[in-house]
């Protein structure tokens, strides 16, 4: 496990919150020299940052629909989860797959352009898939996003 101070702490949040800040605009703002905050952040790469990304506007890609589906796998021992799981990612789709514990096997997070084009993909896509059994769909109302890692 690594020590991270408080500066580490500032620089995880500044990162978290604008990933796209450059060395030199992180350590202005923390007050330190621009190799000094370069060189913290290639330890924090090094050792806790996973990697960027980037958040893109689903709406204004025209996906308006984003939908939670709990999938129950029907026959554990007839269908393997990497099938599944292969078979899953395949779909575009699907933005995000879990392995969860609980009522559900997996919980998939799926976008669409409405309603109609989410029952295609239910039915043609995911109903199809190797091993599916019960599925609960939860329709997102609304998000908040809690930028920024585990950190104060």
């Amino acid at each position: 496990m690594i020590h991270l101070d408080h500066i580490d702490h500032q620089l995880l949040l500044a990162l978290s919150s604008h990933g796209n800040n450059n060395a030199g605009a992180l350590g202005r703002k923390l007050g330190l020299s621009q190799p000094v905050a370069w060189r913290r952040i290639k330890r924090l790469e090094k050792h806790v940052i996973t990697g960027y990304r980037v958040n893109l506007d689903k709406e204004k890609l025209g996906f308006g629909v984003t939908v939670f589906l709990g999938i129950k796998l029907a026959t554990k021992g007839r269908v393997s989860l990497s099938d599944f799981e292969r078979a899953v990612i395949s779909i575009p789709e699907v933005q995000a797959i879990q392995h969860v514990l609980g009522l559900y096997d997996y919980r998939l997070r799926i976008v669409s352009k409405d309603l109609s084009d989410f029952e295609r993909i239910l039915r043609r896509r995911i109903m199809t898939l190797p091993g599916v059994g019960n599925v609960e769909a939860n329709v997102l109302l609304s998000e908040e996003r809690r930028p920024g890692p585990l950190v104060e």
